[in-house]
């Protein structure tokens, strides 16, 4: 079983608990609070530092209710934390815009993460043609 090793960077936080069978995700926690004005970018402390296991890195995307419950969102989609990221000072953040005034207070569930298997190595090779039925350009799925 892969192990993490975690750094605390306050006590105001709830521990992370990962409940099996229950959830891939686990639940991140702003550290601080932080109040925000409309059309303003912040980066939330999340009062955690990891070291992934060899071979892993973290993928950090907001909870569902985030975005109802402080009017936030994620501003680069989804956070990588590759396991390079796992010094001592390295805390994991959360970069957010209000689309409205907001508090988000210290312990609050605000995103969430879990760990992926690193992509194995690829080569790329080069042709002319790929060979396959065209599907009818990008986004064209969703059409009926």
């Amino acid at each position: 079983m892969p192990q993490i090793r975690i750094k605390y960077f306050t006590d105001a936080i709830e521990r992370l608990t990962y409940i099996d069978g229950k959830s891939d995700w686990i639940d991140l926690r702003a550290s601080e609070e932080v109040t925000l004005k409309a059309g303003e970018f912040c980066l939330i402390p999340l009062g955690v530092a990891m070291e992934l296991p060899e071979g892993y890195e973290a993928h950090v995307v907001p909870r569902s209710s985030t975005f109802k419950n402080y009017g936030i969102i994620q501003t680069n989609s989804c956070g990588i934390i590759d396991g390079t990221y796992c010094g001592d000072d390295d805390m994991w953040r959360m970069p957010v815009y209000a689309v409205r005034d907001t508090v988000i207070h210290v312990n609050d569930r605000i995103c969430q993460f879990r760990i992926f298997e690193n992509q194995p190595k690829i080569t790329f090779d080069e042709v002319e043609s790929l060979g396959n039925k065209n599907r009818g350009g990008f986004g064209s799925t969703g059409k009926q």
